[in-house]
């Protein structure tokens, strides 16, 4: 009986170790599950964390990068204003210094041909492209006009002199301007991380309006020689 007896404990034995190694295994599957969970869960929450702040982050480059290029873009059409105005200035010039110097058409046409180009050009490169060419072809103009004493005594060239004078000045002045909103906006889109929002945002760099002193600066006619 005793054998029995000793048989049947270690058996019952048997199955409480059983069931304990099940129940200790069983709470480490559901122990690492939640782990599993937890750390899947976590993550997902610093990958929208972290979605949140590069888009909130490019949210405000854009907002500011575009607020600086309506600047530039609004500097830019101040100068396009004055370009303007010296091109209406151009063929009233023209006609005045034909009446003295008929026979210079060379000059003419090629006045005629740059301000066609600055009057047709739609991108900032390409205005100021076609207006050193204008430049330097009225620079041109004016040195002839110094063969011709009786035309710098004409009261229309003389105002006329005056009011492209006056458009030149006011051209010095918004190309400052520009060129002043053009280096901010493109200092701050150099800055990084800005630099590389701005490139997958399309905020190209912005070209200055830089002036060609050899075409650009028309020389001065001395009215007293």
């Amino acid at each position: 009986m005793s054998n029995f007896s000793d048989q049947g404990e270690r058996g019952q034995d048997l199955k409480d170790q059983f069931r304990q190694d099940y129940t200790a295994q069983q709470n480490q599957i559901q122990s690492q599950k939640r782990s599993r969970s937890t750390w899947l869960v976590g993550g997902i929450l610093a990958v929208l964390l972290l979605f949140l702040l590069i888009g909130g982050s490019a949210c405000s480059t854009y907002n500011t990068l575009a607020t600086k290029r309506e600047v530039v873009n609004r500097e830019f059409s101040n100068i396009d204003v004055q370009l303007q105005r010296r091109a209406d200035l151009i063929p009233s010039l023209v006609n005045t210094v034909k009446g003295y110097a008929k026979h210079e058409e060379g000059i003419f046409t090629e006045l005629a041909q740059a301000r066609s180009r600055l009057l047709g050009a739609q991108t900032p490169n390409e205005k100021i492209q076609a207006n050193d060419q204008l430049s330097g072809a009225l620079g041109r103009l004016l040195v002839l006009t110094e063969n011709y004493p009786n035309l710098k005594a004409d009261q229309q060239f003389a105002r006329l002199m005056d009011e492209l004078a006056g458009t030149e000045n006011r051209i010095g002045v918004a190309r400052r301007d520009y060129n002043a909103v053009v280096t901010e906006y493109n200092t701050t889109r150099q800055r990084f991380p800005t630099v590389i929002f701005a490139n997958t945002l399309g905020f190209d760099r912005a070209e200055e309006f830089k002036a060609d002193p050899v075409s650009r600066e028309a020389p001065k006619v001395d009215f007293n020689k």
